[in-house]
């Protein structure tokens, strides 16, 4: 049996990952990757569909323990991938999907470097303030935030192997089916 792809979905707040992502499971043999975090659930998230939702102590012990692919500190919690699921995922023959920021996705290429990342771009700096502002959800102080980091995520696009605008959002989930067509004939 051939080992499953291993791809790394990222992007700047704004750009519609969520969107693409849901689209792009509806139509593929994508299995997604849970992340854990320290961080309370929010209203309608569920353990183990929306994130694992784990303490302090579990999450440190998971690091340690060399349990996490990827994590990071945002925001005084802890969010990452789990290994085991992933690894198991892959060696099943699955190809696997994470949603995470560009620091994880460095973290990843080190340790598997044949990860295949996918960059979804917006279609301008300003359709992504527009899209930021648009939530109405954010303060100001927020969007301008989100804006800045959203900025230097941009600046590292280059580094990721596909980068796809997503200005109309069936091109873009048709141009990332496509991104896994040609990985597919690749691996075999």
């Amino acid at each position: 049996m051939n080992k499953g792809t291993l791809y790394i979905f990222s992007g700047p707040s704004g750009v519609g990952k969520d969107t693409v992502l849901s689209l792009l499971l509806g139509r593929s043999d994508l299995t997604k990757s849970i992340s854990a975090t320290t961080r309370v659930p929010r209203d309608g998230e569920t353990d183990g569909v929306d994130y694992y939702f784990v303490t302090k102590d579990a999450f440190e012990s998971l690091i340690e323990n060399d349990e996490m692919l990827e994590y990071t500190n945002y925001a005084g919690n802890y969010y990452g991938t789990p290994k085991a699921p992933v690894e198991k995922w892959l060696s099943e023959g699955k190809d696997v999907i994470l949603k995470i920021e560009v620091d994880g996705c460095a973290q990843i290429k080190r340790k598997i470097p044949e990860a295949i990342g996918i960059f979804i771009l917006p279609p301008s700096e300003e359709e992504l303030e527009r899209r930021l502002r648009s939530r109405a959800t954010d303060t100001e102080e927020a969007v301008q935030k989100r804006l800045e980091t959203a900025l230097n995520e941009l600046s590292c696009a280059d580094s990721y192997d596909y980068r796809v605008v997503n200005d109309d959002l069936s091109k873009c989930v048709d141009d990332i089916l496509e991104i896994l067509k040609k990985n597919k004939k690749k691996s075999k």
